[in-house]
Formats: structure tokens, sequence, C-alpha cells
């Protein structure tokens, strides 16, 4: 049986999916609909021995913008196939419904995940941000995985039968009463289907979520209710029943143990910074972005035996679920970035959520491995004014490229690296992704050519050498007048 940590003190999981602040849709607008009960502690992925995150991704020059990622469990096949079909098919959807487009703003489809629970039972919440032109729209489901009987669901699982959801809905009906007119609460019916993200709060009440716009209007935001566990218990499963006793004991462990989150150094440079010197070799900079994968253990073997340096940019949510990976980045010579917390267009969000996206990913990079990160990449490389004025206000450096390698646009690893190796100068900062097994398989042909001609594989900040990196500005190379975008 895994072991179970929750987090408390980072803004990692359980932030996102409080109701914090909800104000009643009634006339009487001074009234705050109290917003705990609808919180959801979610599990840390760091604590699920041998669970890994997989990844469906659209590169940065296709017409549209796609991250989807979902968690796979060693032993729970049905639930991973049911995770693995999810995605497949919002992808399939997604492209069916949507012109890709060589102009901003593209289509964009973001798909993060998180743990509702993972003892005997495990639950996983998906969510969905689409964006199509108008505005986001965000949406929640939640699947159930029981381990005593190999069997994996929706959120309808966890209740004894049909019976059971009506009488689910009608409580939910009754818990919206006050939520004030703009609320459909007719809307909300067992065959209808709204009820696809249900999850326990620490006390064991069923937490009920709705997509945005689904019974009310979208203004609303986040919509959810907190079924109490008197209520719910007699309507539940035995999945259910053991589901929700996990979240109730995983929560009273927490609240005895406590958590507190630890001093982090600013990540500046790698722990090898210095052996190199850019003013006399020639330098270039291999940068991953979007891992941890399942090949960044063997991408890690590949340089530490070529004695190559690279710079990760590791997506938030990743970084959570593989700390180990991170420490031997650290540990080996690499330099650890951040890619943001899931992977969403920066420059389509306002401030807040730009500097929440930033924050939380850099406190799991700072969780991991005690180190906060100095250098940011945007997804697809899209930076606007905001976010290089948030950045400034992190003291981030964003970090582009001038050499695609191609590696998301397929072809096999010869060509990746034929293309790669001859695209290079010095001062080159080199695109890859390090997701996919073609891509590994080209790395080691780009050292071996690099290598034979000269070339030198450094950290990003070393290829500025004493004159360092800027926060807020954008470096694309590390030589000629485009190495740095000032504010503008």
């Amino acid at each position: 049986m895994p072991s179970m940590r929750l987090l408390g003190g980072i803004a990692l999981l359980a932030v996102s999916a409080t109701g914090c602040g909800m104000a009643a849709a009634a006339p009487e607008q001074d009234v705050t609909v109290p917003a705990e009960p609808t919180r959801i502690d979610f599990v840390d992925p760091a604590t699920v021995t041998g669970l890994a995150p997989r990844t469906l991704t659209e590169g940065e020059a296709a017409g549209r913008h796609v991250h989807i990622s979902y968690p796979e469990l060693p032993g729970a096949t049905r639930l991973n196939a049911l995770l693995r079909e999810d995605a497949q098919r919002q992808l399939r959807d997604f492209r069916d419904t949507t012109t890709p487009v060589g102009h901003l703003p593209r289509p964009e489809l973001n798909v993060d995940w998180q743990l509702a629970a993972a003892g005997d039972v495990v639950g996983v919440r998906l969510r969905t941000g689409e964006y199509r032109g108008a505005d986001w729209g965000n949406a929640t489901r939640t699947f159930w995985y029981d381990r005593r009987t190999g069997q994996a669901s929706g959120s309808a699982g966890l209740l004894s039968g049909h019976e059971a959801l009506r009488e689910v809905s009608r409580l939910v009906r009754n818990g919206l009463k006050h939520r004030g007119p703009e609320v459909d609460r007719q809307q909300v019916s067992a065959e209808r289907g709204q009820l696809d993200s249900m999850a326990f709060n620490g006390e064991g009440d069923l937490v009920v979520e709705f997509d945005d716009c689904q019974i009310g209007p979208c203004s609303l935001g986040r919509l959810a209710v907190a079924v109490p566990a008197g209520k719910v218990t007699p309507l539940l499963s035995e999945t259910g029943l053991r589901a929700q006793e996990s979240v109730r004991e995983s929560a009273q462990r927490v609240a005895r143990a406590g958590w507190a989150p630890g001093r982090a150094v600013p990540a500046a440079a790698s722990t090898r910074a210095g052996t190199v010197d850019c003013t006399t070799t020639k330098c270039v900079a291999l940068t991953f972005d979007d891992g941890p994968g399942p090949y960044t253990a063997e991408l890690l073997d590949v340089l530490r035996e070529a004695d190559a340096r690279a710079t990760f940019f590791p997506v938030g949510s990743g970084v959570a679920a593989q700390p180990e990976l991170l420490r031997r980045m650290r540990d080996e010579g690499h330099l650890v970035g951040n890619h943001t917390w899931d992977h969403r267009d920066l420059s389509r969000l306002p401030t807040s959520k730009i500097s929440d996206q930033l924050g939380r990913a850099g406190d799991a990079v700072a969780a991991a491995i005690g180190q906060r990160p100095t250098l940011v990449r945007a997804p697809y490389g899209e930076v606007s004014l905001d976010v290089r004025n948030v950045a400034r206000e992190r003291e981030l450096s964003l970090v582009g490229w001038d050499v695609d390698s191609r590696d998301r646009r397929g072809g096999d690893a010869g060509e990746i690296a034929r293309w790669t190796a001859g695209q290079a100068h010095p001062g080159a900062i080199m695109l890859m992704h390090d997701l996919d097994r073609t891509t590994v398989d080209a790395v080691p042909g780009i050292l071996k050519e690099l290598q034979g001609k000269g070339y030198a594989f450094v950290t990003v900040p070393e290829l500025y050498g004493t004159a360092g990196m800027q926060a807020g500005h954008v470096y694309t190379s590390g030589i000629g007048p485009s190495r740095k975008q000032p504010l503008t």
C-alpha cells in the first residue's frame, strides 16, 4: 500500500481546488459563501511509489497549443487505461473541433491532474481548460480505482447505485438554494451526467464540483457543494466508504504532523559552473522542456557519460510527482528552471494567474531540491509584456531559444540529431523535450557530432559569463545583439 502525505504549506495542490471568496449570487452582495467545506486536500504524488506522469503535447510550432498530463500508477491497469483513453479522446475531440492557425491567439487545450486519494482507493481529478478564441472554459472529472476489486469508474462509482445518485442530486439541489437565482438548480439531475467530479474533504463530506457555465453563468467561476458526511455515508458504495475513510485518516495524520516549507536558495548556477570558459571555448546550451518524462532518467545517463550539462525546464505538476529526478539533475551539474505549473500559455492570462503559475512551479522545484529557479521558459515561447513584468517582479530571467531541434514534429532520432547538430553555433540555446523516446535516442548523436567539433555543453547562464542574466529580460542566444530583449 503506498505511503501518503498531504501538502499544506506550498500552494502546490490544494489551493487550486478551494472556492475561497466565492460570492453568492443573491442580491445581498456582501454575503460570502463559506468556502472551506468544498476544499479538497490533494495527496502529494511523490509519496505514491512508482507513480509517473504521462503527457500528450503539440509543439511550439503547431497551430494549436496542447498539453495533456495524467498519472500512471503501478498495478492499476484499468485506471491507467481509463485515463489514457480519456486523454486521447480529449485530444482527438479538440483536433476535430478546432482549426490550426498560424497566428495568435491559437486554440489551446490543457489538462492537469491531482490525486484526491491514494490508499486502497485511488482518486484522480482531471482539470481541463480550453481556449477557443473567447475565454477559458474549465471542467473537472474525477475517476476512481479500487485496488481490492481492480475496478475503475467515474465518480458515480462512489455511490451504491442509481437511486443513491438521484438522492445525491437532490441534496446538491438543496445545497444550491442559497446561491441565488442565477444558479439553475433544476439542471442538477442524475440523468444529465453532471455529477462527474466528486471527491471527499477531510471531514468525509462529499464535494461535488460543476464545470464552468454548467448550471449558471460563467462569471460565477468554480461552483461546488459539500454534501455532509452524515447524509452521504448511507449512499456510498463499498468503494466510496473506503475512499471516504482513507481521506479522513490522511487529513488527521497531516493535522497531527503539520508541515512547513523549507528555505530555498536561488538556483542561479549549476554545481559545476565555472569549469568551462565560454569566452575561449565554443559553448552551446541544451535545454529540455516539459518533463520529467518516462525517459528522463535515461537522458541523464547519456549526459553523464558524455560529461555534458544541460538546463531543464520541467512542468510543476511533474516535479511534484518525481522530485528524485530533480535532485539528480542538481547533483549531476545540470540546472533546473521553471516551466510553469501546468503549461498554460501565459500570454493570455492576467498577471495574477501568471504569478500563480510561476510561483507554484517555483515552490515545487524548491521543495524538491532546496533551490528556487531563477530562469523561466514560457510555454510555447509566448511572452507578453505582462509576462516579462511578472518575471521581473519574481526575479526570473526568461529563456527562449534560437535552435529548435524539431523533435516534436516527428522524424527518427538520426534526422533530429543531424538537423540539430547542423544548426549549432557558438552560444546557441537549443530546444528539446525529454518526453519522447526519439528525442533521447537523438541526444548521443548530437553530443558526439558537436563534441567532435570542439563544442562544450553548458547550462544557459554559463553562456553569459560574468555579465550574468537580468530578471525580466528574454534571452534567446548567447552571442550577438539578440542575446536579450529588454523590457519596453
